[in-house]
C-alpha cells in the first residue's frame, strides 16, 4: 500500500469504475463510490439530474466516470439527448464540487478518443489534435468543457480521452468474441480504419498512474501501438485459432446498433499517440495487440 490518499470515483458500478474501485483499494485501503441509490458506509451520495450531490471534504482525488453507455442502445434522437445531459450535467455538478472542497486537489475526468471525430485516415492523433465535427466528438467537447469550474478554482484536471478498451468483461471485445469463435469473424468494411485500443488492466493502471503524475489537460489513453482494424481482426483469430475470411459490410452493423453510431465508433479511424502518456511516466502492461488478446481470450 502507498501513501493514503482518499479517491471518490463515480460510475463505480461501471466496467471500468467497478475495477478501479478494486484496484484503489488495494492501492490505499480504500475508495469512495458517488452513487444514486441510498449509500452505503463509506460511500457518496449525488442525483446529477437534480444537481446535488454531497460534499467532498475529506476527498483528495475523484475520478469521475459516469454517463449513460454510449453502446448500450440504438442512438435515437431522446438518448443522443440523454448521452449529452448524463455526461456535461453530470461532470459540471462534480467539478463545482471540487471547486468549492478546500480538500479536494485534483479531477480525472472521462472522455474519449471520439473527440477527434470518426475520419481520420492514417493521421496521427495527439492531444493537440482539433476536434472532429460529428455528433460524439461534439459531444466529448462538451464532456471535456464542463470540467472547466474546477479549473478555475486552480485544481489539477486530467481529461481522460479513452479509446477501445479490451477485456472479455464487456465493450467491444466481449461483442466480438462470440461470431469470432464461431468462425464468421472478419474486417469490418475494408478493414483500414486504425483503432487505438487500451486494456482494462492498462485503463486502470493509467488512471491511477495519473492521480499522482505532475501532468494535466487531455491525455490520450491508449495503447502505443494501434492497429488497423484488418490487423485487429488477425490477431484476434490468431488468439482464438479461428479463420478471418469474412469481412462483416457496415450496412450489417448498422443494422444492429444503427448507422450513426457505426460511423462514429467501430467504423472510425483514429490513430492516437501515447506519447504524452508515456512521458509522464506510465509503464504499459500490454503494448501490443496480439500479445494482449492471447493473454485476454485464455485468462
Amino acid at each position: 500500500m502507498i501513501a493514503a490518499m482518499r479517491v471518490a470515483v463515480t460510475g463505480a458500478s461501471g466496467l471500468i469504475g467497478s475495477a478501479l474501485v478494486d484496484v484503489l483499494r488495494r492501492l490505499y485501503g480504500e475508495a469512495v463510490p458517488v452513487v444514486r441509490r441510498p449509500p452505503g458506509l463509506g460511500e457518496l451520495y449525488w442525483q446529477p439530474k437534480e444537481g446535488m450531490i454531497d460534499s467532498l471534504d475529506g476527498i483528495d482525488a475523484v475520478v469521475h466516470l459516469a454517463g449513460a453507455g454510449l453502446g448500450d442502445q440504438r442512438w435515437t434522437d431522446d438518448y443522443k439527448r440523454e448521452l449529452v445531459e448524463s455526461r456535461t450535467e453530470g461532470t459540471r455538478l462534480v467539478a463545482e464540487a471540487v471547486a468549492k472542497s478546500p480538500d479536494t486537489r485534483i479531477l480525472l475526468s472521462g472522455s474519449a478518443i471520439g473527440y477527434y471525430g470518426a475520419h481520420n485516415g492514417d493521421e496521427i492523433l495527439t492531444e493537440s489534435s482539433p476536434p472532429g465535427d460529428d455528433f460524439l466528438a461534439e459531444l466529448c467537447v462538451d464532456w471535456e468543457a464542463a470540467t472547466q469550474p474546477a479549473i478555475d478554482a486552480g485544481k489539477r484536471v486530467v481529461k481522460l480521452r479513452t479509446g477501445l478498451v479490451m477485456t472479455p468483461e464487456g465493450g467491444i471485445l466481449d461483442r466480438l468474441l462470440l461470431p469470432f469463435k464461431l468462425g464468421l469473424g472478419g474486417p469490418l468494411g475494408s478493414g483500414k480504419a486504425w483503432w487505438s485500443w487500451i486494456t482494462l488492466a492498462d485503463e486502470i493502471g493509467a488512471i491511477c498512474h495519473l492521480l499522482t503524475a505532475d501532468v494535466d489537460g487531455p491525455v490520450n489513453l491508449v495503447a502505443p501501438n494501434p492497429v488497423t482494424n484488418k490487423e485487429f481482426t488477425k490477431a484476434l483469430g490468431k488468439a482464438l485459432r479461428r479463420p478471418t475470411l469474412i469481412p462483416v459490410p457496415p450496412a450489417a452493423l448498422a443494422l444492429w446498433q444503427g448507422s450513426e453510431m457505426v460511423d462514429v465508433t467501430v467504423m472510425a479511424s483514429q490513430r492516437c499517440s501515447a506519447e504524452k502518456l508515456i512521458d509522464s511516466g506510465y509503464e504499459f502492461d500490454h503494448e501490443h495487440v496480439d500479445k494482449a488478446l492471447a493473454s485476454l481470450v485464455h485468462e
